[in-house]
């Protein structure tokens, strides 16, 4: 049986581009090239890369990136973008939990919920940061997004959605946040690439930033730093709060 997250990206491409939470691509790549100070020579992974928007941004830069995710779909869209763009990019298909990469990426990044928080249960969440730990260098360093759980403990889930629910057409409904284990549930309507209208049960994991961080630490990561993740401008300024619906994590081994 397949998953929500997988039933989402089958044939969601174009539409997935157009909406409000992935128009903030050059900015974010703006923070990533200053956190490896614009090394041109270094290796990036981008994990649950989707349509290759922050994969094909940085290889315009000049970088060499890698991008994985699970969804066929996506990965067609993203190798055409990519074309299109004039960008070489091996974009493969993998599943983060299982990746064929050991040592060998200075960078991995995982940004807008790229799989982590997806998967069904704490422990699958967990294999995606072993998955991609093992891809890194000793020294390398690991950026990703998660949702903030302290928002919801302060916030309606369910009237950030209605506000944020701009020009892309995926509508977030009978939402609800469960106390126990930290997971929004909502139910999504959308209207696919080939305009078929679905209807998914979604749930993603949010967490705090004690829980990421002790994951991490119990990973080997020597240096672990979290702040909020500002749509389009990530940046070290800013100090996470209950206002972020997401945040920055960046950790280096």
């Amino acid at each position: 049986m397949k998953q929500w997250y997988e039933s989402l990206f089958e044939n969601y491409a174009r539409k997935y581009d157009k909406e409000a939470y992935v128009q903030g691509t050059s900015g974010e790549c703006d923070s990533i090239e200053q956190e490896i100070n614009r090394d041109k020579s270094i290796k990036i992974l981008d994990i649950g890369c989707g349509t290759g928007r922050h994969a094909i941004e940085l290889a315009k830069r000049g970088y060499q990136v890698t991008g994985i995710d699970l969804s066929e779909s996506q990965l067609k869209r993203a190798r055409e973008k990519a074309k299109e763009q004039g960008v070489k990019i091996g974009f493969q298909k993998h599943d983060a939990r299982n990746l064929p990469f050991k040592g060998e990426l200075d960078l991995v990044i995982m940004l807008c919920e790229g799989g982590f928080s997806l998967m069904e249960t704490d422990e699958m969440n967990f294999e995606i940061l072993k998955s991609a730990t093992r891809a890194l260098k000793n020294n390398g360093k690991f950026i990703f997004t998660a949702l903030n759980g302290l928002f919801p403990l302060f916030h309606s889930v369910k009237e950030f959605y209605e506000s944020a629910g701009k020009e892309g057409g995926s509508v977030c409904k009978s939402i609800s946040f469960d106390l126990m284990t930290f997971r929004d549930h909502n139910r999504v309507e959308f209207e696919d690439d080939a305009g078929n209208k679905k209807v998914l049960e979604c749930n993603e994991r949010c967490y705090v930033p004690s829980e990421i961080t002790w994951l991490l630490h119990s990973l080997g990561y020597k240096k672990i730093e979290i702040f909020g993740a500002k749509l389009g401008a990530y940046s070290r300024n800013d100090k996470l709060t209950t206002e972020d619906f997401e945040m920055l994590v960046i950790a280096e081994k």
